[in-house]
């Protein structure tokens, strides 16, 4: 058994894998300040069947707040500290990038600090494909040079993985960082596509459809991320960044029909100029990862949607999504 500490551990990634922890005998305390980028009552449905659980304990407090920090950490003794909370999209961050940078870049190396302090044995940092900017190489591999971000989300996650370096290299503090291409299942957030796109035609609303549909995404299903996850904190010792997808990529367009197909209804689509921030595609090279750490996505996209659209139709029976 594990101490593990999770940071934003209530949101659509977090709270999956604190049940994934939880189920194999872990102890697992979820760190969240349930802000208000999307609406904080559904990270606390998303964590709600854990509560009574004897090894899980909710702290809500804030990464920014050191001096928090610094006794929770004294008192905790945490061996592992999977670091998932942040300020998330692409689009929002343009808009707040002094907030994306206070939360993603200065409460990163708050937790780095103490647990450097605290004697961590293994910290797990969530990056980010959109690093990668506008990279013209595919599939991306973790060897390509990603110094063009495009977006302040994305600078921010690419100085995450500085910053996780340098305190590898001072402290000799073991570090993974995981660069996640475009998570997607059960409790996703709301403001994702898959999830937009699922309310909208289910709603026999309109689809905003940004460019002409041919941007491409590598699309990567909710229980393969955590496995990732999970194998990354088994394997993480030294220094190390990789990529988790599923490796293969779906047309935007397609990617709407496909929804469609699973709600059983028609889709209807506004088309909208391409997004400032936007990449044309992301594609993971996950041969690092398949030989390093085992990784080895198995959920198609269209299995994925399938599986999406289903827990979409019960929770919108009980809950307003």
């Amino acid at each position: 058994m594990q101490r593990i500490l999770i940071t934003g551990g209530a949101g659509f990634i977090g709270s999956h894998l604190c049940e994934t922890l939880l189920h194999v005998g872990n102890e697992v305390v979820c760190l969240d300040s349930f802000n208000d980028y999307y609406e904080p009552a559904a990270k606390r449905r998303n964590i709600e069947a854990l509560l009574p659980e004897q090894r899980f304990t909710l702290v809500e407090n804030d990464i920014l707040n050191l001096e928090f920090l610094r006794d929770f950490f004294a008192v905790s003794r945490f061996d592992v500290v999977v670091h998932l909370a942040a300020r998330a999209g692409v689009r929002p961050s343009i808009q707040e990038p002094i907030l994306y940078q206070q939360v993603n870049v200065a409460g990163t190396n708050n937790l780095l600090e103490v647990a450097k302090e605290t004697g961590v044995k293994k910290f797990i940092f969530a990056s980010s494909s959109s690093v990668y900017g506008e990279n013209k190489k595919v599939p991306f591999s973790e060897e390509d040079p990603v110094d063009n971000p495009i977006s302040p989300y994305a600078s921010t996650k690419k100085a995450g993985e500085l910053i996780c370096y340098t305190y590898h290299h001072l402290y000799s503090l073991p570090i993974t960082c995981l660069r996640f291409f475009t998570v997607y299942g059960p409790r996703q957030r709301p403001d994702m596509a898959i999830h937009k796109f699922t309310r909208s035609i289910s709603r026999e609303e309109e689809i905003n459809m940004f460019g002409d549909g041919s941007s491409q995404r590598d699309y990567t299903f909710i229980s393969d991320i955590i496995d990732g996850i999970c194998l990354s904190i088994e394997n993480c010792s030294g220094y190390h960044i990789y990529n988790l997808g599923e490796s293969k990529t779906i047309k935007l367009g397609e990617l709407i029909t496909l929804i469609s197909q699973s709600v059983g209804k028609k889709a209807r689509i506004k088309s909208l100029p391409v997004q400032p921030g936007d990449v044309p595609i992301t594609y993971a090279d996950i041969s690092r990862a398949r030989r390093e750490i085992d990784y080895n996505p198995t959920v198609d996209i269209r299995t994925g949607v399938e599986r999406f659209v289903e827990w979409y139709t019960r929770m919108e029976e009980t809950v307003q999504l």
